[in-house]
């Protein structure tokens, strides 16, 4: 329901915009996706793609005596494979027009965060893939990624981010549309790649 109430508002704007859906925990499915964007008729329009954004992901805490196999399998797919999947499969795309992509990681890299090593893990994982493919499809494609710190998306989250807050110099939490904003600014900066910029109001400031 939300991205068909996006999708009428970028529409109603004068955007040209559609929905394509897929659970990329899937190889197949992802596949798939991956064929109707390249079928698609704003893509062939356009004879490319101009940006590829990777910001799937699930985020939850659990201590690391309770991580089973098959949680690390299900994120390292969510957030490892399926971006690799979709940066192989849709490179072409990207080449012919001299696209991006972007990534969302994580404020983590470099620390301890308790209970969340399966998230910290494969979102680490994610970044340094990004950092390669920034080198071997340079020129014709920039790779960068985003790291929001503690961005409100959810109601339950208030309570989750209240102590983390105070530890923010601009104390406050960020939302997302600092995050898209950060986004549309690495897709519009044409001498930028292999760069990862943190939203996070100078969070890392204190947590180093």
């Amino acid at each position: 329901e939300a991205g068909e109430s996006l999708k009428a508002e970028l529409i109603e704007s004068g955007a040209q915009a559609d929905l394509l859906q897929a659970d990329l925990t899937d190889e197949n499915q992802t596949r798939g996706m991956i064929e109707a964007i390249i079928q698609h008729p704003f893509v062939k329009q356009r004879n490319g793609l101009d940006v590829l954004v990777h910001n799937a992901s699930v985020y939850s805490q659990k201590p690391i005596e309770d991580l089973s196999m098959e949680t690390m399998r299900f994120l390292n797919r969510l957030h490892i494979e399926a971006p690799l999947q979709l940066s192989q499969g849709l490179i072409g795309l990207l080449s012919s027009v001299n696209g991006s992509i972007v990534a969302l990681t994580d404020t983590s890299a470099g620390k301890a965060w308790d209970q969340l090593s399966h998230y910290t893990s494969s979102k680490a994982g994610l970044r340094q893939l990004m950092l390669n493919l920034a080198g071997e499809y340079a020129p014709k494609v920039r790779v960068n990624c985003v790291a929001p710190g503690a961005i409100l998306s959810a109601d339950w989250e208030h309570e989750h981010f209240s102590k983390i807050i105070q530890s923010i110099p601009l104390k406050r939490s960020g939302d997302v549309e600092d995050v898209s904003n950060a986004v549309y600014f690495f897709a519009n900066s044409p001498y930028l790649t292999g760069q990862e910029l943190f939203v996070d109001g100078g969070w890392a400031l204190n947590s180093s």
